[in-house]
C-alpha cells in the first residue's frame, strides 16, 4: 500500500508544531517545507516525505538524519544536472529521493522516527527545512468470539464481543455493514453485537476497528452454523398430478419424490391410508401399480435438529379409457369431469323415472284427447 500522503489531518497541527520545535535552526527566510501530513508513517508501509515551494532551478537535493545537514549524517542525494544519485553513511537501501526532490523510505519501521533535514541548492543560494516523521504501528487484527456457533434460525439468539482498544468498532454481517435494527442490537461502546432472532445468512460476523484514521483493521471472519427448515417442500412424481390426484394404469411404474430445503438433511417418511411405510428415503418407486397400492399418498418432511416438519400429499387413482389421452402423454388436461358409482345409479333412476313421468303425461293427453273427438262425434 502506498502511504505516500495520508489523509490524516487531524494530526497536522500537532506535527507541524512538532516539527517547528525541531527545527530550530531553520532558517527564517526558507521558502521550502515538508508538508505536515507526509511526516505520518506505518509501520510496513512505504513513507514519502513530500517537499514543498520548490522553484525550478533546484540543482541538488540532499536529505539527512537528524536536524542539521552535515556530511556525516546524509542519507541520499541527488543531483538534477547530472541526474545521478548518491547514498550517505546513513543510507539503508531502503532510502531514496525522487527527482522532485520528495524522500521515499520502504518498508518504514519505527526506529525510522525521527527528524529529517532537506538542504536544497538553487543556482543562487541553499535553503533547508526539517520535520519530524512519527511512524505508528497499526493495531492487530481484533479478535471476535461468540457465546455459540450453532443456531436454530428465528428460534435462537447470539451474542458477539469484539476484543479490541480501538474506540471506533464497526459490525459486518455476511460481509455487509450494520446497525442496531429490529432483528439487532449494538452496544454503546460499539464492542458487542446482539442478533435477536438468527436467520439463515446470518452465518459470516466480522467488527472492524480503526485505531488509525482510513486504516482499517477487520477481524477474521466468524462462521456460524444456522439450522432451518424444512420449507419449501415440493412433490415430484413421474405422472402429473391433478386437483390432487395422480392418474396412473394397473401395472405401469410409479415415482414419488420429495424435495425440501433443510439444515441438516431432514429425515422422510411415507404413509399410506393411514399406514406408515418402510420407505425412509426422500423418493420411492412402485415398480408394478397394484390395486391396493391405490389410495392417498402423505409425503412427511422432518427436521430433528429445528423439530420442524411439512406434508404433501396427494391419492393414486386408476387411469381410465375415458379420461383425457392428454394424461397418458404426459400433459396436462385443460378440463376432466368425474362422477362416482354411486352418483352414476341416482342419475339412471332419476332419468328412468322422468322418463315414465313424461310417457304417462303423453298417454294421458292421447286418452283425453280421443274422448272429446267421441263426445263431438255422438
Amino acid at each position: 500500500m502506498d502511504l505516500s500522503r495520508p489523509q490524516c489531518r487531524h494530526w497536522r497541527e500537532l506535527v507541524l508544531l512538532a516539527s517547528l520545535l525541531a527545527c530550530g535552526i531553520r532558517q527564517a527566510t526558507s521558502q521550502i517545507s515538508i508538508d505536515p501530513e507526509s511526516l505520518i508513517g506505518i509501520k510496513g508501509f512505504r513513507s514519502v516525505l513530500v517537499l514543498q515551494n520548490v522553484t525550478q532551478d533546484a540543482q541538488e537535493y540532499s536529505w539527512h538524519r537528524g536536524a542539521n545537514d552535515t556530511v556525516e549524517n546524509m542519507i541520499v542525494s541527488y543531483k538534477a544536472p547530472s541526474n545521478t544519485w548518491q547514498s550517505g553513511p546513513m543510507h539503508s537501501d531502503r532510502e531514496n529521493v525522487t527527482k522532485t526532490g520528495d524522500l521515499t523510505i520502504r518498508r518504514t519501521e519505527l526506529s525510522d522516527a525521527g527528524n529529517y533535514t532537506v538542504r536544497v541548492d538553487f543556482s543562487n543560494r541553499t535553503e533547508r527545512a526539517t520535520g519530524y516523521l512519527y511512524v505508528q504501528e497499526l493495531e492487530k487484527k481484533p479478535d471476535i468470539w461468540a457465546n455459540t456457533s450453532t443456531v436454530i434460525e428465528y428460534m435462537d439468539s447470539v451474542a458477539i464481543i469484539c476484543y479490541t482498544n480501538a474506540t471506533i468498532v464497526k459490525w459486518y454481517v455476511n460481509y455487509e455493514q450494520v446497525s442496531s435494527n429490529d432483528q439487532m442490537t449494538i452496544s454503546p461502546d460499539f464492542k458487542t453485537l446482539i442478533i435477536h432472532k438468527v436467520g439463515r445468512y446470518d452465518r459470516t460476523l466480522q467488527c472492524e476497528t480503526e485505531s488509525i484514521p482510513e486504516f482499517p483493521r477487520r477481524s477474521e471472519p466468524l462462521s456460524l452454523t444456522v439450522y432451518y427448515g424444512p420449507d419449501k417442500v415440493q412433490l415430484s412424481t413421474s405422472h402429473i398430478i391433478r386437483n390432487g390426484v395422480l392418474s396412473a394404469r394397473i401395472g405401469s411404474q410409479v415415482r414419488m419424490q420429495c424435495i425440501a430445503i433443510s439444515k441438516p438433511s431432514p429425515k422422510y417418511h411415507w404413509i399410506h391410508n393411514g399406514s406408515r411405510l418402510s420407505f425412509s428415503e426422500a423418493e420411492i418407486i412402485l415398480p408394478s401399480l397394484a390395486w391396493e397400492q391405490m389410495g392417498r399418498y402423505r409425503c412427511i418432511v422432518e427436521n430433528p435438529t429445528t423439530q420442524l416438519a411439512m406434508y404433501r400429499e396427494f391419492q393414486i387413482r386408476v387411469h381410465t379409457a375415458g379420461e383425457s389421452s392428454s394424461l397418458s402423454l404426459g400433459l396436462t388436461p385443460h378440463n376432466s369431469f368425474t362422477i362416482s358409482g354411486a352418483k352414476v345409479v341416482w342419475l339412471i333412476v332419476i332419468t328412468v323415472l322422468g322418463g315414465v313421468y313424461i310417457c304417462g303425461i303423453l298417454i294421458y293427453a292421447l286418452i283425453s284427447h280421443f274422448s272429446t273427438r267421441r263426445h263431438r262425434g255422438a
